[in-house]
């Protein structure tokens, strides 16, 4: 909504500041002996009035051509050309309502707009008109501002969320209780195994500590912790789970949220894997489009598991914490079908290096 419709108080304020230009206007007019005062308020008070409200659009140009989206060059001749116009149809509108209250001779003597006037007004409109371009252009900078400080700390609190709903997750008793059961089955029958299981489960919860304290960390970093679960879970499901990586060598340095892949890995495996008997192949793709990341995870499923299990709580926070971090730039999706469930994340690209 445009500012001063949002906020009456506003809206009066610009009034009283354009009559009072009007009232200014008609004073030089009077200094200029181009008229008595009385005509002077005739004539200028109204066209103030209505240049006034004409600098009200400059609003709608700066919201359709913003510094930080447009060329320098762009910006300065849309806003020129904007002034002149703006200047010339005030000057039309000048030139209308003088001739009007040349009917009006009874009240008021109309006088002649010389061509020195003219270009005075031109000018002043021109100059004005600018002024308003660039204020309202310096006004939607601060709600700019005002709308990221918004959409970071509402990103903070759902990064702290997500962070503890990683942590319980990954201390779930289904988890934790299974890869102890794990551990000490293993260890009277392969204490090496047992040893290796017990490491990497250590490694897992000492990164998942580390990493959910940062808001964004490289892809490399979501990669190896994510090793760190998928050793727990290859020794507790061995040849059921097969995990395909294909990681496109130019991402590597890439920044996400952090873990947001581990609990996609860990989805797949407990919705997909566990209830499948002879197990599968969860595969995941990650490649870089021009300034565009993408991420894709899958997983086979089976018909004998309907598919509403799972309430899709983790995907609706994933969404909401990109659209906190991203504003509509980046995406989720997901998509189920009768052999595999599919899903893709599209983020903005962004580097250690940049």
């Amino acid at each position: 909504m445009h500012p001063l419709l949002s906020d009456f108080r506003r809206f009066l304020w610009h009034i009283a500041i354009w009559l009072a230009a009007g009232l200014l206007l008609a004073k030089i007019l009077v200094l200029a002996e181009f008229s008595d005062f009385s005509y002077a308020c005739f004539f200028a008070v109204p066209v103030s009035l209505f240049f006034g409200f004409l600098t009200s659009s400059a609003y709608y140009i700066c919201r359709s051509f913003q510094i930080q989206k447009y060329t320098f060059f762009l910006i300065a001749l849309v806003f020129i050309v904007s002034s002149l116009i703006s200047a010339a149809l005030a000057i039309c509108v000048a030139h209308a309502w003088n001739l009007l209250l040349e009917n009006l001779n009874d009240v008021v003597s109309p006088h002649n707009i010389t061509s020195k006037l003219d270009i005075a007004l031109f000018a002043s409109y021109f100059v004005l008109y600018l002024l308003a371009l660039l204020t309202y252009d310096v006004v939607i900078a601060f709600e700019h501002m005002r709308a990221a400080e918004k959409r970071e700390t509402y990103a903070h609190l759902l990064a702290r969320d997500a962070e503890l709903q990683v942590l319980r997750s990954q201390i779930d008793p289904h988890f934790l209780f299974n890869s102890l059961n794990s551990i000490s089955a293993l260890t009277a029958i392969d204490a090496k195994a047992a040893r290796e299981m017990t490491i990497a489960l250590a490694d897992f919860f000492r990164k998942t500590l580390t990493l959910s304290e940062q808001e964004k960390i490289s892809l490399d970093q979501e990669l190896s912790l994510c090793e760190d679960f998928l050793a727990v879970e290859k020794i507790r499901f061995g040849k059921k789970l097969q995990i395909a990586i294909e990681v496109d060598t130019s991402t590597i340095d890439a920044l996400i949220p952090s873990m947001i892949l581990q609990p996609l890995l860990e989805n797949a495996i407990k919705h997909g894997i566990r209830t499948i008997r002879q197990g599968g192949c969860i595969t995941v793709k990650i490649l870089r489009n021009a300034n565009w990341l993408h991420i894709r995870v899958t997983n086979p499923v089976t018909t004998d598991v309907s598919p509403a299990t799972g309430s899709g709580l983790g995907l609706q926070n994933l969404r909401s914490r990109f659209h906190a971090l991203y504003d509509d730039q980046a995406r989720v999706e997901w998509k189920r079908t009768e052999q595999e469930f599919v899903v893709e994340l599209t983020l903005p690209w962004e580097s250690k290096k940049s």
